[in-house]
This record gives structure tokens, C-alpha cells and sequence, in this order.
């Protein structure tokens, strides 16, 4: 079946308090899904966000971000008064997320909420049901808080190596910030719940992330040192990045510990197992970033300033992808197979079975023909115009080499009553992937100024991108329709009843 669906993410969304949020907008969000006729809501990690603002850098895996939680929704249950709300700042600019604002103001006033709130059967039984990882994490933040947000690496050794002792006396000590932070994690999964629940009754599903990797300062590697690659202090040995490309010369160097694999196959992968698990209960479909890892890796020796002086080592392959389907064989992935693809993770991910992703935005090197062309795709792939880490479609034809913008126009057939940007969308709906997503960015035809993220650079424009009200209107979901059903992506009606007769009923 051919479908189609349309990447946001939920920080994008707007709304009066400085960050999209799970409140009305979402809720509208999927009605315009609807009526557009798509099928998939992709978006990115609910996790909280981490260094440089982004949810690929986060201090869990299995948590998720406040920052998303909806203020009017806690104020309609009465944990939160309007003039509460309102009494703090949330940021000036309405089309973009002011993360600074969002850590002085949304932990108070969530703060507040958390004091008059009184536990009931649903918040016990959510404790009991996440006991394999929140105990560990609301430890985790309430410790790295009251050290002013330090790295758990500059913590006191007791804490570092995780001394019993000492660990049960910040229990005690820190009490109420671990209720906190319990509570938090409560009302997210509480409010996400029952938007998923409202997408699913208008048939849309949704897409999430899962990054490859964790940030050395998270929970996972803290409460567990032993499934990474880490020296007798605890500090990484190796870290993870990208090696030198045609676009960064020094490569990219993330900075993230790197899994010891062997430790993670003696346990038959039982901490990814448990992590995808976790994945299971917020999303539909999981997009698994930089799958190429897992037949071989970057690894740059822990203190190099760039990426240039990594190596490629071999990852566990189809040994961890057997034990990920046999544990969790209900699960569907979208393997992230972006970057520098040898044959070798090419067959890996066919035999993998997951579909691998093609980015049109890639397509016009007019040097050479590129395995992005949508003539060349596989039916079992996902289509996108370009991603969160790419230019938006407008900023692609602002910015490409003449060349390249000469070839996608008589490629595609571009033509100026169609539009570019949309001439390059049809181009992907065309495709035979079977399911095709677009940018939100893209529907609106935006440029650099709406552009996501740029990988490998701290800015303040990274994963600040919000639309503007109204974005969403009924105009512009009937356009994505007609396009939608033109190329046989819209969702199967249902067949009209047929009347009974008096012959029927004979």
C-alpha cells in the first residue's frame, strides 16, 4: 500500500509558551494530517533535550522532554492557575523556541504543579510499570541538578562509581526533586498517550527516533559503564563521529561513548532490546539513526580535537538485528542508511528487512548519476524530500550549483505555475517508495529560515524552527490531498453500504 506522512516535530508546533506542545495545536496538527490525507506523523525524539538543544543528545532513552508537556492541559486539571502561567517568560519571538527561557521558567511553574498534585491509582501503577528505568533517571537529575547541572564525570567519586552508600543518602536527601522529576515523566507519558490514542482514531500513525547512540552524560552510562567503551575513571576511550566528507573536511566528531559490543551480545542485547522496547510504547514506526553503524563505525581516539584520526570498526552486523527481530518481531523500523554506504551496509540492510531511506535533495549531482534519482529507488524504501538535518526544499533551489538546479528542472519538469519546491515534492510522491514524507518546512515553502538543525554546529537556529498560526490551514491540506491521491498514496475509503432490497431480504 502506498502512503505518505509529513515530518514535524512537536517543538515546532505553535502555541503561547515558547515551545510546541502536546496542548490544542497538536490535536489540530492531526485533524490537518487528516484532511491532507497522510498517513504517518513523523517526528523527532520526544527525549529531553541535551548539549547544543538537541533531543539526539539526551539524558535518557526512555524519558520524555517537559519541555512538551502542556501547560493549559495541567491548568484545566487544576494543578495550574492561568495567571501562574502567564506570571513567567516564555521567550519573544512566537517563531522560534527560546531554550534559555525554557529552563528558567517551565521547571518552576511545573514545579508548582507537582505540589498540588495528589497521587492516584494511574501515577502507582506508572511507577511500577517504569521501575526498569525511572528510579535510575530521576536519581540521575535530581543529583546532576543539585550540583548546577555538572556532568555526572565531576561529580564526587562516591557518586561517579555509584557507591550504594552514598547513593541511598541523595535519596533521601533529594527527595522531593526525585518526586519531581517522577511527576514530570507522569504527566508527559499521560498527555502523549492521549494524543497518540486521538491520532489513531484518525488513522494516522506515528513515526519516531531512536538516535544510535547515548551522551556520556546521560543515565545509560552512568548506571551502566560497563556496556561502553570506557577506561577505569570512567572516561570514554574511544567516541563516536563521522570521518571527513566532501562537506565537513575535518569530519564530525560527536563525541559520544561507543558501545562495547561484546558485552552487549553476552547479554543477548538485552539493554537495546529493553531500549526499542521503550521506543514500541511511543511510536507506530521507528526510524533507527545512522544504521550504518551497526555493520561498522567511526571511532576517534577520547581528546582528538576533530574526527580526522578515527577509524572504521566492524559493529555487530546481523548477529544484534536477529536478536532485536526475535525479541521484538511486532515492531516495525525505517533504517536510517544515510552517509558513506559501502556494499557492505547496503546488504545489511537488506537482509535486515527494514526499508532504507532515499533523499531526493540528493538526487542532482549533475556530475554523476546518484542513487537518489527516484527512478533508481526500491519499492520497500521511504522517499523524503530532504530530512531535519537538510536544507527545506526553497533553500536547496536558493543555494544548489546551477548545474544541479538545471537537472532536478528537467528531471522533474519543473515548471513556474507548479512551483519548484512543489514541482520537487510531486517528484517524490510519484516515486514507487512506499511511503513518501516531506518537511512540514516544504508544504510552506520555506527557506534557510526554516531550516532544523545543521549537523556539527552549535547555533541558536538549531531545533528552534516553529510555524506560524494558522500554518495549518484547510487551503493548503486540500492542495496536499489532491497531489496525495493523485499518485495513489490517500488512505483506502470505505466501500459505500449497499441498500437492501426486497430481494436481499427474501
Amino acid at each position: 500500500m502506498r502512503e505518505s506522512g509529513i515530518l514535524m516535530h512537536l517543538s515546532s508546533l505553535p502555541g503561547p509558551y515558547g515551545i510546541g506542545s502536546m496542548g490544542k495545536s497538536a490535536y489540530h496538527f492531526v485533524d490537518f494530517l487528516e484532511k491532507s490525507g497522510q498517513a504517518f506523523w513523523q517526528i523527532l525524539p520526544l527525549a529531553p533535550t541535551g548539549y547544543g538543544n538537541s533531543p539526539y543528545q539526551s539524558a535518557s532513552s526512555c524519558a520524555g522532554n517537559p519541555y512538551l508537556i502542556d501547560l493549559d492541559t495541567l491548568a484545566e486539571e487544576g494543578l495550574l492557575t492561568k495567571a501562574e502561567i502567564d506570571s513567567f517568560p516564555w521567550g519573544q519571538d512566537p517563531l522560534r523556541v527560546d531554550f534559555g527561557a525554557l529552563y528558567e521558567s517551565r521547571f518552576q511553574v511545573l514545579k508548582i504543579a507537582c505540589g498540588r498534585f495528589v497521587p492516584g491509582e494511574d501515577y502507582w501503577k506508572f511507577l511500577e510499570e517504569n521501575r526498569d528505568w525511572l528510579p535510575d533517571y530521576s536519581l540521575f537529575m535530581a543529583i546532576k541538578n543539585h550540583f548546577g547541572g555538572k556532568p555526572w564525570l565531576d561529580w564526587p567519586q562516591e557518586l561517579r562509581f555509584r557507591d550504594p552508600e552514598a547513593l541511598e543518602k541523595m535519596r533521601r536527601t533529594l527527595e522531593e526533586e526525585i518526586r519531581l522529576q517522577c511527576f514530570m515523566q507522569y504527566e508527559f507519558m499521560k498527555q502523549w498517550q492521549a494524543l497518540r490514542a486521538y491520532a489513531a482514531e484518525k488513522k494516522v500513525r506515528i513515526i519516531g527516533d531512536v538516535p544510535i547512540y547515548v551522551p556520556m552524560d546521560s543515565a545509560e552510562v552512568w548506571t551502566e559503564p560497563e556496556l561502553f567503551q570506557l577506561d577505569e575513571d570512567l572516561y570514554p576511550v574511544v567516541v563516536a563521529g563521522c570521518p571527513p566528507d566532501a562537506f565537513t573536511a575535518d569530519g564530525q566528531l560527536w563525541g559520544n561513548p561507543i558501545y562495547r559490543w561484546q558485552q552487549h551480545a553476552a547479554t543477548g542485547y538485552e539493554w537495546w532490546i529493553h531500549r526499542l522496547r521503550a521506543a514500541g510504547k511511543l511510536y507506530d514506526v521507528t526510524r533507527i539513526d545512522h544504521f550504518r553503524a551497526f555493520e561498522s563505525y567511526w571511532a576517534v581516539p577520547y581528546g582528538d580535537k576533530t574526527a580526522r584520526g578515527g577509524a572504521w570498526v566492524k559493529g555487530p552486523g546481523m548477529d544484534f538485528l536477529r536478536a532485536i527481530r526475535n525479541a521484538l518481531p511486532d515492531l516495525d523500523f525505517i533504517a536510517e542508511d544515510l552517509g558513506f554506504i559501502t556494499p557492505e551496509v547496503r546488504q545489511l540492510q537488506v537482509d535486515s528487512g527494514y526499508p532504507g531511506m532515499k533523499v531526493i535533495e540528493f538526487a542532482f549531482d549533475s556530475r554523476e548519476e546518484s542513487d537518489y534519482l527516484p527512478h533508481r529507488y526500491p519499492v520497500d524504501s521511504v522517499c523524503y524530500t530532504g530530512t531535519h538535518d537538510n536544507v527545506t526544499v526553497k533553500q536547496w533551489f536558493d543555494e544548489a550549483a546551477e548545474e544541479d538546479v538545471a537537472f532536478a528542472k528537467a528531471y522533474l519538469g519543473l515548471n513556474s505555475e507548479e512551483g519548484w519546491v512543489w514541482g520537487m515534492i510531486r517528484g517524490g510522491m510519484g516515486s514507487v517508495s512506499r511511503l513518501f514524507v516531506a518537511q512540514m518546512q516544504d508544504y510552506l515553502e520555506l527557506g534557510k529560515a526554516g531550516r532544523m538543525n545543521f549537523p556539527g554546529t552549535l547555533t541558536n537556529d538549531n531545533w528552534t524552527w516553529r510555524a506560524e498560526e494558522g500554518f495549518d490551514a484547510d487551503a493548503l491540506a486540500d492542495r496536499i490531498y489532491t497531489m496525495t491521491c493523485m499518485y495513489g498514496r490517500c488512505p483506502r475509503r470505505p466501500e459505500p453500504e449497499a441498500e437492501e432490497t426486497e430481494e436481499t431480504e427474501a
